[in-house]
């Protein structure tokens, strides 16, 4: 399979080819690896590639899958396949070895996915780009002198440039959805308890974090989402099911919303002017197509949270980190830690008990407030980013003396629209429905009620026809001759 036949497709349609006949789950696989050849070493997006299992991959596949046969990559953090290193963009955690699947790796084959490779992450997966010292920088398909985003920026690059149709990502403060915008991508954030963390946890950061992936196409997301949503085993809650394949809903008429919409960040920090416009005239289409549209957002203590924030992360990273150095056998140090994550470190284990309850109530004040502004409207829409995706280094973490909660103000005046959805665990999804004129992408972000994702898929659905982003492609493109 050529590629430039390989990257015309996505996920579902190269699925097709397979269920065909028309071509081999072992020609997707070769394509796979030419792509990583053609355009990887211009990005650094795949840090490890599987060659034996592409060229071994027309095994027996589940005769519903999904996505039978199509190559995946997996970012370097959140779930993990056993056997495979996690490394999770950490010195600290270099050459580790996941010990078990994670219930999503066994649900990602089930539905036909073939996993070949690995993607970057920055360090523990903390940061709104991927730079990390231990495997460098990954530059924007777009323009590989801008950052990707973070931390599923490897991800992003990757889906991007045509190596995959979709990748796994996570998101704890915008993970998924800032690299989506960064890229040119669809990226959705599910409800919290959606998809399943287990089973080596019960909540990642204390339901901050939630797993999926990055996409080029919405029934992508869509139909991934429908493969892996549900309990687990031994998963302490559940939400309920859709009332239809979140696939099928994309063909649905979303109705007449009540759409909210701000350009203003709750922190105060600039937003790009490009930004606010294209948000102005998303919120104009929308009006157009019948929905309500007024300016508005609910109000909260932006400060408050942002410090509760990094408390709450900074010990669960504490946690993490002791896990890791006692299965590597070496020290949280300045030489295997970063300087924010390791001041991060630190914070976390100096924390109290009190005051991580503290921290919670100060997400519960906002989970309420959220939740009462959602009483009368269905959708608040803003810029996914406070900014287009900014020259590499910009943002690094790399920086002698950069404490985490600096660290924190620096990487939130950026991904300024995106947290609250994680403290809240509402549905998120950023949308590429804009270019700037510098020339990438930019990211349209919808937040919906608790359990809404069908809601915000069908409305999606609806600006994809009124704005397609399909034709649109990077400057690195592994289709491109």
């Amino acid at each position: 399979m050529r590629l430039d036949e390989y990257t015309q497709y996505d996920a579902t349609g190269l699925s097709a080819l397979v269920r065909s006949g028309e071509v081999s789950p072992t020609d997707l696989g070769a394509a796979f690896l030419a792509a990583v050849e053609r355009v990887n070493p211009e990005l650094n997006a795949v840090i490890e590639t599987f060659p034996d299992r592409a060229a071994s991959a027309s095994g027996k596949l589940p005769a519903d899958a999904p996505f039978a046969g199509v190559p995946f990559l997996i970012k370097d953090i959140g779930a993990t396949e056993q056997g495979t290193r996690c490394e999770c963009g950490s010195r600290l955690a270099a050459g580790y070895v996941a010990l078990a699947d994670t219930d999503l790796t066994r649900q990602w084959r089930a539905a036909g996915l073939t996993i070949l490779g690995r993607t970057t992450t920055p360090e523990l997966g903390f940061s709104c780009t991927t730079e990390s010292v231990l495997y460098g920088p990954t530059c924007n398909p777009w323009d590989s002198t801008r950052m990707t985003g973070g931390s599923s920026g490897g991800s992003a690059a990757a889906v991007a440039s045509g190596i995959v149709p979709i990748a796994h990502a996570n998101d704890a403060g915008g993970s998924i959805r800032n690299p989506s915008s960064c890229c040119g991508l669809v990226g959705l954030k599910p409800t919290r308890g959606r998809t399943t963390p287990g089973p080596g946890s019960a909540e990642i950061q204390s339901g901050l974090a939630i797993e999926h992936a990055v996409s080029r196409t919405l029934r992508d997301s869509a139909a991934l989402l429908d493969a892996t949503q549900g309990r687990g085993i031994g998963d302490p809650f559940t939400i309920a099911p859709p009332s239809h394949p979140f696939v099928e809903q994309l063909g649905f008429e979303p109705g007449r919303l009540r759409i909210a919409f701000t350009t203003r960040t709750w922190t105060g920090d600039p937003v790009d002017p490009e930004y606010r416009g294209k948000v102005e005239e998303t919120a104009k289409l929308c009006e157009s197509l019948g929905h309500h549209v007024e300016e508005t957002r609910p109000e909260f203590d932006a400060g408050a949270l942002a410090r509760a924030n990094i408390q709450v992360k900074a010990a669960s990273n504490a946690a993490f980190v002791d896990y890791l150095a006692a299965a590597t056998g070496r020290l949280p140090g300045e030489e295997t830690l970063e300087p924010p994550i390791l001041d991060a470190y630190h914070v976390g284990k100096a924390l109290s008990a009190t005051e991580f309850l503290a921290a919670q109530d100060v997400f519960n004040t906002v989970t309420r407030t959220v939740g009462r502004f959602f009483e009368s409207h269905d959708i608040l829409m803003t810029p996914t980013t406070a900014l287009p995706a900014q020259p590499l280094g910009t943002y690094s973490s790399n920086v002698p003396g950069m404490g985490i909660y600096e660290w924190g103000e620096r990487m939130y005046s950026f991904a300024a629209f995106t947290l609250v959805w994680n403290i809240t665990g509402l549905p998120a999804i950023s949308l590429p429905l804009h270019m700037h004129s510098a020339g990438v992408p930019i990211g349209v972000q919808f937040a919906g009620r608790f359990g809404a994702e069908g809601t915000l898929l069908r409305l999606a659905a609806q600006l994809e026809a009124e704005c397609p982003w399909s034709d649109r492609k990077p400057a690195i493109w592994a289709g491109n001759e």
